[in-house]
């Protein structure tokens, strides 16, 4: 396998899944700061100019984070990635799915990219401002979630991996204090061999 990556993007959630199950694979940087997510190269690869991008065995390519994270699990399903019981495995996929959808895409692409939603400048700061709340709200609702927990749906999931990197980004990048279950739990996924091998590979 291949995972096409940008260093600290949320494929690094994708990255410590691969991690996690211990299989060979391959990395594949793709130069986000040179744009080369629009180049000839990579649009071949994957047309929605985006990462995570998973090139299979077979040769074929998966993309979108919770398709790969599932297909992974699928795969590998001595490594428990998905629980078995159905209300838990129900769960885990309404906690990756929020993390990616919500915290990700409207909270941080808002603040970070508000000219992917409006061209007009002068709508930015209001902009960035509601990806601020619904970042805030996010992380709220994921620290509810994690009350009594070390992991989101009791053992270790798939949706632990999503939560990280968004954790991650809040911390290393805009330096920002954490809800006390998520940083309990940013700190657990900083301790597992496979966050840290990742982190170290992408030159985090």
């Amino acid at each position: 396998m291949q995972l096409y990556y940008s260093p600290g993007s949320c494929s690094l959630g994708i990255h410590i899944l691969l991690e996690e199950i211990g299989k060979p694979y391959e990395l594949a940087r793709v130069d986000f700061p040179n744009r080369a997510q629009y180049g000839a190269d990579y649009v071949a690869v994957n047309p929605k100019s985006k990462v995570p991008t998973l090139r299979r065995d077979d040769g074929s390519t998966l993309t979108e984070y919770q398709a790969i994270s599932v297909f992974l699990a699928l795969s590998n399903p001595e490594k428990r990635l998905i629980p078995a019981d159905v209300e838990r495995h129900a769960r885990m996929l309404e906690a990756m799915d929020y993390v990616v959808g919500t915290i990700h895409l409207m909270g941080f692409t808002r603040f970070w990219r508000p000219m992917n939603f409006v061209a007009d400048e002068a709508a930015h700061p209001a902009l960035k401002a509601r990806g601020q709340e619904t970042y805030d709200k996010g992380m709220a609702l994921m620290d509810r979630a994690l009350q009594g927990r070390d992991w989101i749906v009791g053992d270790f999931s798939l949706a632990d991996p999503a939560l990280f990197y968004v954790a991650w980004w809040g911390d290393a990048r805009m330096n920002a204090a954490l809800p006390g279950n998520v940083d309990r739990h940013y700190r657990r996924m900083l301790a597992r061999p496979s966050v840290q091998a990742a982190l170290a590979q992408e030159g985090l």
